[in-house]
């Protein structure tokens, strides 16, 4: 008796084992980069069953109907753009250096990697000459595809930075939602020929020692900017320009810059960007940028189909524990 009681304890362990391996593994999506190998991580929360047709539901419903965090520990599922995060943390939505805008959105949330470094800018930021940050969007409470706006953002490691700086008042919660962004754009650059430049009576040094002390930081992997910008912080920059390779030219990003951190440790299943090309990306590249071609629409075009919504199933294993947990 005492043998086969063994024999069921060691058969109910490699059981266990392997549900919690299945659980977190990451999706047959990334089946041709695995992963790191890690130890499971532990849950202290029993997650509530999902709905039977969960897996087939567009993700950003389920992700956009959660109020607040997974209570796991923290961590980073998928990529930028298809993943979820584990324990997130509330970016304070007032601090002396910043304050935290379209409170409705509910998306003052990341990974605590995210919020220190957010924190860490923003006390920098006086001395710099900016007043503090006005913090946009960072993801939902569990991460995941919004609801609407960003295809990225799913997994506590992005933010939004507006290139306004916080006033020498704490805004109401309707100047929260009203006040606006301001665009640094001299002009519309979907014209022929554009001028496709900052606006001088906007755009000031300021603003680029703001966002070369964000480059500079090692825990960020990229920083986007609009190409107007791009230009501005290559001809502002006159001694060591490692970190403008860190900047990116994207589209839009006039209104703000979009920070985005590389994968924090205790995170084996989230997924790094590849590092971006070697130099200080104020070349050939940013000179296309800088062209029509990517702008001045083309009459002959055909309209492009619509991408189909991000489903459950398409995210990581591990992003259904998330969205489970109460």
């Amino acid at each position: 008796m005492k043998g086969a009681r063994m024999r069921l304890h060691n058969c109910a362990t490699a059981a266990l084992t392997l549900a919690i391996g299945v659980a977190l593994a990451p999706s047959t999506a990334w089946a041709a980069s695995p992963l790191p190998i890690a130890k499971p991580e532990s849950f202290s929360v029993a997650p509530a069953s999902l709905p039977a047709d969960a897996l087939t539901k567009p993700a950003k419903t389920l992700f956009g109907a959660k109020p607040t965090p997974a209570q796991l520990p923290a961590a980073a599922y998928g990529t930028y753009s298809k993943g979820c995060v584990a324990g997130a943390q509330a970016m304070p939505i007032n601090g002396p250096t910043w304050q935290v805008m379209r409170l409705s959105r509910n998306r003052n949330w990341g990974h605590p990697a995210l919020v220190d470094y957010l924190k860490d800018l923003a006390n920098d930021a006086p001395a710099l000459g900016w007043n503090g940050l006005l913090v946009g969007d960072l993801a939902q409470p569990r991460g995941g595809p919004m609801t609407s706006g960003h295809a990225s953002h799913q997994i506590g490691l992005d933010a939004d930075i507006w290139l306004r700086p916080m006033p020498n008042k704490r805004y109401s919660r309707w100047e929260r939602e009203n006040v606006s962004a301001i665009s640094m754009l001299k002009g519309n650059m979907e014209l022929p020929g554009a001028d496709r430049s900052v606006d001088p009576q906007r755009w000031t040094d300021t603003h680029a020692r703001l966002i070369r002390r964000a480059a500079q930081d090692p825990r960020v992997a990229r920083i986007f900017v609009s190409p107007a910008i791009k230009k501005a912080l290559c001809e502002f920059e006159t001694g060591n320009r490692d970190w403008l390779r860190t900047v990116r030219a994207w589209w839009g990003h006039h209104y703000h810059f979009h920070v985005r951190l590389k994968c924090p440790e205790g995170s084996p299943q989230c997924r790094n960007q590849a590092a971006p090309p070697r130099g200080d990306g104020c070349g050939a590249e940013l000179d296309w940028w800088l062209s029509d071609e990517p702008w001045v629409p083309d009459p002959n075009a055909k309209p492009a189909k619509p991408k189909p919504p991000v489903l459950l199933q398409d995210l990581p294993n591990a992003c259904r524990r998330v969205l489970a947990q109460p």
